[in-house]
């Protein structure tokens, strides 16, 4: 909503049509029945016996009809909220349906009880400045038995009044914040929340930044709001479109088409695609019941994808080369804690390009006194990679990583990307493409010359034999490491490396897999999907065959 824009409020003909909750013989309440008047809720104790045990069919179908009646008659908000467990909050989110939501009529249909739940539908009509649109939608109430009165009860939350509603967003109808947009990959074609669901909050949050500079005319919304400013409006209803401004993004349709059927395949599941010689985004996209941008908001540890990082300093310090011989015991203790290796697995007489193709733990906590700086890691993380200094502006919110200072154990944990590690899969497809390109390039989702903002940079790139060393053993890992199965579609110049983070309280662990072919790089991560190569290594392999 546009600052100062004036909200509807309208007085209108609200109905409840009878349902399937015992209503009996009448097709339309127009006035309150069952009693909802101010001495109603579960504010105080009466003198009256209070009645306890399980709510009967009866009493359930009561309380619903008597709230859904008073809501649909449309009169006191208050009245109404002294029908539900916590009348003060009710209050608020109630007399919101007319005033700020501008509904001026609307007939409420219950279904049948399912114990104490009642599921219903909305027919509205939302009116502001003179436009009107219908609006359907579905919800629920539950009646719980009052804790002091012991009266059925709406159990409130406000989700009952529209279930995207919660107790941080409000239903706002007006001039529309921000114009719409037509968002474009970078050929040109249309990117629509429709075609790629995945976008949804990347749209909704360009169109918040830069929707005023795109050319666009503002129309009129009924938005979810946040009363977070970092989180955009959501459209629930558009009275009037406006006029779309054209938006150029540097993703790629074809990639993030791929992308989007990637994830699909298993829940709780995000990548993303980078273009190592530029930082441009190529794709975004997630599977998850929230809708929650985790690929480049997610804080999770990585797992063994985080050794890139670590061999890159092991490398740089002179510690290992990929060609020189490493330890790789079954296990090693470090300052009190074990570390394993998966299925207590050792190589004898290995070179450090074997260790890291099999994703050896032990022979990089082997290192760590050797480096005699429990700074190290941080250190490479943040100045060669860009990762962690929260300064990175891709266009859109975005979380850019974290290694905290860590000594003892904690710090040995973090060279196998556990711990107090925290990234995403942009992160990590971000170190990939460092890797692939020898040099951090900020990730952006929209071109910097839209706005000239000051992307972020790392203070130094990698050595040139630092890069080689690091990209021969990326590409053993793709072509006969832990990575190979998954990679072994692909041709050209690739590189990979697998990653199973353990969470605590989760049997099974996160699949974490980052890789790359030629001038693209992926990473993917798949919540207790195992190993990394078995659930995230073919999103990621999808993903960088389609570009």
């Amino acid at each position: 909503m546009r600052s100062g824009a004036k909200i509807a409020v309208i007085g209108g003909v609200f109905a409840v049509v009878a349902g399937g909750v015992g209503y009996g013989a009448y097709n339309v309440y127009d006035g309150l029945t069952g009693g909802s008047g101010s001495s109603g809720g579960d504010l105080a104790a009466t003198t009256r016996e209070v009645k306890t045990g399980p709510l009967s069919a009866a009493e359930v179908d009561k309380a619903a009809k008597d709230f859904l009646t008073a809501w649909a008659k449309g009169g006191d908000p208050a009245a109404v909220a002294q029908l539900t467990n916590d009348p003060a909050t009710a209050e608020t989110v109630i007399g919101g349906y007319r005033d700020t939501a501008g509904v001026t009529t609307a007939v409420i249909t219950p279904g049948p009880a399912v114990g104490a739940k009642v599921p219903f539908t909305v027919k509205a009509t939302v009116t502001f400045d003179g436009k009107t649109k219908p609006w359907s939608y579905t919800s629920e109430l539950t009646v719980v038995r009052g804790l002091s009165t012991g009266r059925p009860l709406v159990d409130w939350a406000p989700s009952v009044i529209h279930p995207k509603l919660t107790k941080d967003t409000r239903l706002v109808t007006g001039e529309a914040s921000a114009p719409p947009i037509k968002a474009v990959d970078r050929n040109g074609a249309e990117l629509t929340k429709e075609k790629y669901p995945s976008l949804r909050p990347v749209l909704d949050e360009l169109r918040k930044r830069y929707g005023d500079d795109a050319g666009g005319s503002a129309g009129v919304e009924l938005v979810l709001r946040s009363d977070t400013e970092s989180v955009p409006d959501e459209t629930l209803l558009t009275l009037s479109k406006g006029t779309a401004g054209r938006l150029t993004t540097t993703l790629d349709a074809n990639v993030q088409a791929a992308a989007e059927q990637a994830v699909k395949k298993y829940s709780e599941a995000s990548v993303a695609a980078v273009k190592p010689s530029t930082g441009e985004i190529l794709a975004v996209a997630n599977n998850r019941e929230d809708g929650w941008n985790a690929a480049m908001l997610g804080r999770q540890a990585p797992g063994s994808t985080m050794k890139i990082v670590t061999a890159a300093m092991l490398l740089e310090k002179g510690l290992v080369g990929a060609d020189r011989p490493a330890e790789c015991p079954k296990e090693a203790l470090y300052q009190g804690r074990t570390f394993t290796n998966l299925d207590g697995f050792s190589i004898v007489g290995g070179t450090f390009t074997q260790s890291f193709a099999r994703s050896c733990n032990t022979a990089f906590i082997k290192l760590i006194d050797d480096a005699k700086d429990d700074a190290a890691l941080k250190a490479e993380t943040e100045e060669v990679f860009g990762i962690g200094l929260d300064n990175w502006k891709t266009g859109v919110a975005s979380f850019d990583g974290s290694v905290p200072a860590a000594a003892g154990g904690e710090a040995a944990a973090q060279y196998i990307g556990q711990g107090t590690v925290q990234m995403n899969v942009l992160t990590m497809a971000s170190i990939t493409a460092t890797a692939k390109n020898g040099s951090f390039k900020q990730p952006v989702i929209v071109p910097r010359s839209l706005d000239g903002r000051e992307l972020a940079t790392a203070a130094r790139p990698l050595p040139y034999n630092v890069a080689s060393q690091l990209r021969a053993m990326m590409r053993v890992t793709a072509t006969s490491g832990t990575a190979a199965t998954a990679m072994s579609g692909l041709g050209g110049d690739k590189g990979a490396k697998t990653g199973s983070a353990e969470v605590d309280g989760q049997a099974t662990s996160n699949s974490w897999f980052t890789g790359y072919q030629n001038d693209l790089a992926a990473a993917a991560v798949v919540q207790a999907g195992g190993h990394g190569g078995d659930a995230a290594g073919p999103v990621v392999a999808s993903v960088l065959a389609a570009g």
